[in-house]
């Protein structure tokens, strides 16, 4: 297993991470709460959904500071 891999597994569940990981040839990551692990994948909750990505894929992975908090919209 990866160093990557073994760190998400260490993080508890609801923390904010970004997971960098392979889709064929292709990078990409995905930002959210960690709301699931096991042995073979890890589940990210994103703004657009639930990314199952296999923890075989993963080339890197960290925690982050929460959001900041959205602005309100300009009012001309």
């Amino acid at each position: 297993m990866t160093a990557p891999a073994r760190l998400l597994q260490s993080l508890p569940q609801g923390t904010r991470v970004v997971v960098r990981y392979r889709i064929g040839a292709q990078l990409t990551d995905a930002l959210g709460d960690l709301i699931a692990i096991n042995d073979d994948s890890c589940t990210v909750r994103t703004r657009r959904g639930d990314a199952v990505v296999p923890l075989s894929d993963v080339t890197a992975a960290k925690p982050v500071p929460p959001a900041p908090p959205r602005r309100a919209p300009r009012v001309p």
